[in-house]
This record gives structure tokens, C-alpha cells and sequence, in this order.
């Protein structure tokens, strides 16, 4: 019998009615023959509940015992879903991210998956019963103690497991009917878009698409895992992210896969460095130890006059403290003059592989944005990508004139049904 692999997130299991309904829905999929692995995320908004409750008894509680609390808000969501199979009369299983075989390094709050050891989860397949499997948590290889992957960590977790236990498919549910050409909640004219490759899908989750996580897509990309994303709520196909998404049939991949925008990046402009060699690696390095993410680089034409240039990079807002002390830190090394920062940003992104042999593409999205009064403050470009940096109050314009320049609109509104997109 294949394996197949569900994955269930926060608005699917938000309360009572909605894990019955997961649990019938699981037992269809048992029902046809197959072996079912489900990996689940924390009912609704249980996470962000658990992290506020932590900050008002400590504003810096310590990583190890963070984790420990997070992790209890995946532990109820598969309980309660094993019991409702059980009502179903099939035999479910429960396990924790440790006792499924999360193997991670020992970084509290962001860990990676370094090995999956699936033998329980083997064990209970072979038994003819159901595994439900917390997502988003680990144990760690040297500690051995509870580890959580971060925001998205369920997805990563899905992935994972589908590739050990060599399953067919990794089907990620939520709350639309797959992926959109944009955010549907923003863009009511989204369309659904029928298949897209991994480096697609890459492009938009870096980008700020909230469908999948970018950590998912990687492995998924580097396992040849195929990911259907679909509804909870409706029995419709959704959206296949596979290696060629033209086999099957279609002749040719559309010119633009879809539009995101990122709301969370802040950025960081490094005035009067020294211009000369090495001076980059050096700001680099320094935001590379402090485990900073950057994104979109630019530097300026250094001033005849001083020999000094300005370098300007964006980051995730959660990054941007330690990122400027970091630079602090290294300031008597590198040289510059003093830093500043800006968390009024919005990055806006353009994806499609199609983009690679079409001319115009850029000329058409700047017109666009040119026509819809959004200043641009940075540009970064890739093989399947242009992004663009503007403030944050125009991002939502930029996206709907992009949507439509490009000839994505659809004829209906597209239907949201729980309103989280995850």
C-alpha cells in the first residue's frame, strides 16, 4: 500500500467540530487502502496564546523551556485527533516529534532537521494503524533535549517524514483551495494555479507567500517529494508543487506563477564605509555570526570625495535588533560612519519560470507599479524572480496592479474559508 502523508494546519484542527471533520477525512483516505501518516499543528491560535502567556511571566524566557511550553499546543491537537479516529473505528497512534524520530540540532526556537528515524511510525503502519505526528518539534541529537523548528516547522515536519518513510505524496491542507497566483485575502481576484515547479515555489515562499514554508519546499525540492496543497474544507484537487510541473500533459508553463508580498523585513542601510576590499565580507561575517537572515543587498557608488559608500540590505524584522548590534560590535573593525534602520518596508515579488524566455516581463511590472503611484526604494532580480522594496501602506496596491498587469485575474472571487491561510 503507498503511504501518503497529511498535513494538517491550525485552522483545520481550531476546535471540535473542525478535528472531527479532519479525522473523517483522514479515515476516507485509510478507507482506500492507503497507509496515512498526519502530521498536525496547534489548534487555531494556541501557539500565539502559549507565547504571549510566556512573555507576561517572563519578557526573556529562557529557549529550552519555550520549546518545552510550545510543543504542548501540537501534543493536544494529535490526541484529540487520534481519539476522534478511534470514534471512527480505525486504530490511531500518537506521537510526539521525538518519539517519531525528529532528529535536530540544538538551536531552541529555529532547529533544523539534521536525520528522521521513523520507527514507530514504521511499527504503527505496519500494525494497519493510523500515526498522527505533532509537527513543528524535535528532540536534539547532542542534548536530547525538546526542540521546535519555528513558524512553518509542521510543514518542514510533513516533508520529512514523507521522505523517510518513502511515501507518494505529502498533502498539505489548509484553508484555500490550493495556491493562488497572490494572496487571496488581498487579491480577491486570485487565481488557483494548477501545478508550479519547486524553484517556483522557493521564489514565492522567500517572497512572503503563507502557503507553504520556505524550509519545506527545500526539502521537498531536495527529496523529489511531491507536495499537493488542498482544502480541509472542500474535496477539490488542489495545487501540485512537483520537479516539472509540464508532465502530465501540459504543453507549457504559464509566464508568471504569482505575486507575494512580504510585510515582515525591515531594512538596514550602513552609511560611510570605508570603499575597499574586504569591507563586505567584514559587515557580512559580522551579521552572519549573529545568525542574521539578509536578503536584498545594495551599495551605492562610493563619493569621490570621501571614498565612502552606503550598503543597504533588508532582513527579517525579527532579526533587526541583533543584526544592529552586530554591526555596533563590529564598528571599530569595519569603519562606517553610523547605521540606520526602517521597519515601514514591504517587499513585492514577481515569480514565474516562464519569465526566463519572455521579453517585457520588467518593463510591464514597473509600468505597473509606475502606474499605481508605488515608489520603489530597491531592486532585486533572479531567473524566475523580481523583487522590489517600497513602504508598507503601498504594498497592497502594488500587488492588485501587478496581479492584473499580467493578466491573472479571475473571473470569481476566490473563497477563503477559515480566514488564517495556514
Amino acid at each position: 500500500m503507498a503511504v501518503i502523508v497529511q498535513k494538517f494546519g491550525g485552522s483545520s484542527v481550531a476546535d471540535a467540530p473542525s478535528i472531527q471533520r479532519v479525522a473523517r477525512r483522514i479515515c476516507d483516505t485509510k478507507g482506500h487502502g492507503h497507509d496515512v501518516v498526519v502530521v498536525v499543528s496547534a489548534m487555531g491560535d494556541t501557539t500565539d496564546d502559549l507565547l504571549d502567556l510566556a512573555n507576561q511571566v517572563s519578557p526573556d524566557p529562557p529557549g529550552r523551556e519555550l520549546d518545552m511550553l510550545l510543543t504542548a499546543g501540537e501534543r493536544m491537537s494529535m490526541a484529540l485527533l487520534a481519539m476522534a479516529i478511534h470514534d471512527l473505528g480505525y486504530e490511531a497512534r500518537s506521537y510526539t516529534g521525538s518519539q517519531a524520530g525528529l532528529i535536530t540540532d540544538s538551536a531552541h526556537g529555529r532547529a533544523r532537521i539534521i536525520d528522521v528515524t521513523p520507527g514507530r511510525i514504521q511499527g504503527a503502519l505496519d500494525d494497519g494503524a493510523i500515526a498522527i505526528v505533532a509537527g513543528f518539534q524535535g528532540v536534539s541529537y547532542d542534548s536530547k533535549d525538546v526542540t521546535t523548528l519555528g513558524r512553518g516547522g509542521s510543514d518542514t515536519t510533513a516533508v520529512a517524514l514523507a521522505a523517510a518513510l518513502d511515501a507518494e505524496v505529502c498533502e498539505i491542507y489548509t484553508d484555500v483551495d490550493g495556491i493562488f497566483t497572490a494572496d487571496p485575502r488581498v487579491v480577491s481576484r486570485a487565481s488557483k494555479v494548477g501545478r508550479a515547479s519547486y524553484e517556483e515555489m522557493l521564489e514565492l515562499a522567500a517572497a512572503g507567500a503563507k502557503v507553504l514554508h520556505l524550509r519545506c519546499v527545500e526539502y521537498a525540492r531536495r527529496s523529489d517529494i511531491p507536495i499537493h496543497v488542498r482544502s480541509t474544507f472542500s474535496p477539490t484537487e488542489g495545487t501540485w508543487v512537483v520537479a516539472d510541473p509540464t508532465a502530465g500533459g501540459t504543453m507549457e508553463q504559464p509566464i508568471i506563477a504569482g505575486v507575494a508580498a512580504d510585510l515582515n523585513d525591515a531594512k538596514i542601510t550602513i552609511i560611510g564605509v570605508p570603499d575597499r576590499p574586504g569591507e563586505a565580507a567584514a559587515i557580512f561575517r559580522a551579521l552572519a555570526v549573529a545568525s542574521v537572515n539578509v536578503d536584498m543587498i545594495v551599495q551605492n557608488v562610493s563619493a569621490e570625495a570621501t571614498g565612502r559608500t552606503d550598503v543597504t540590505f533588508t532582513c527579517p524584522k525579527g532579526d533587526m535588533a541583533r543584526a544592529l548590534q552586530a554591526l555596533l560590535d563590529a564598528q571599530g573593525s569595519i569603519g562606517f560612519e553610523r547605521l540606520t534602520s526602517d521597519e515601514g518596508i514591504a517587499k513585492v515579488s514577481l515569480v514565474g519560470a516562464g519569465m526566463r524566455s519572455h521579453p517585457g516581463v520588467s518593463a510591464t511590472f514597473f509600468e505597473a507599479l509606475s502606474e499605481a503611484d508605488v515608489n520603489v526604494e530597491m531592486i532585486s532580480t533572479s531567473e524566475i524572480r523580481i523583487s522590489i522594496v517600497t513602504r508598507t501602506e503601498s504594498a497592497n496596491a502594488a500587488l492588485q496592479a501587478v496581479h492584473t498587469a499580467f493578466g491573472l485575474d479571475a473571473d470569481g472571487e476566490a473563497v477563503v474559508y477559515a480566514g488564517t491561510g495556514r
